[in-house]
């Protein structure tokens, strides 16, 4: 299968933990086969429609945060769209940004 179906079924595994839903849990109430759920975060199968809008229903999204897959990118990826971020901000915003990142490199240090 092709890359968004893989990062569809990430996506919708890491919704699926963040709600502390089972596999099984989640194919229930979705009227679904555990082992279909399975092939769809592994993103060997790509779910229908209607599958779609009964996990957004249950997980109660909005069905774009089903496509939002910004932090599957590629360390490349990640530093070029952060690069082009850091060439179109203001000196002020540069600074907030330094002061963010320099916060979290202290919170992870730690």
């Amino acid at each position: 299968m092709g890359d968004i179906t893989k990062r569809l079924g990430l996506k919708i595994k890491e919704l699926r933990e963040r709600n502390n839903f089972t596999q099984l849990k989640l194919a229930e109430l979705i009227n679904m086969e555990s082992s279909n759920l399975s092939k769809i975060e592994r993103g060997i199968q790509m779910p229908k429609e209607e599958t779609l809008e009964e996990i957004v229903k249950v997980l109660n999204i909005d069905l774009k945060e089903l496509f939002d897959f910004e932090h599957f990118k590629s360390q490349d990826e990640l530093l070029h769209s952060l690069i082009n971020i850091l060439k179109k901000s203001t000196t002020e915003e540069l600074r907030s940004y330094y002061k963010i990142i320099n916060s979290i490199r202290e919170l992870n240090s730690k």
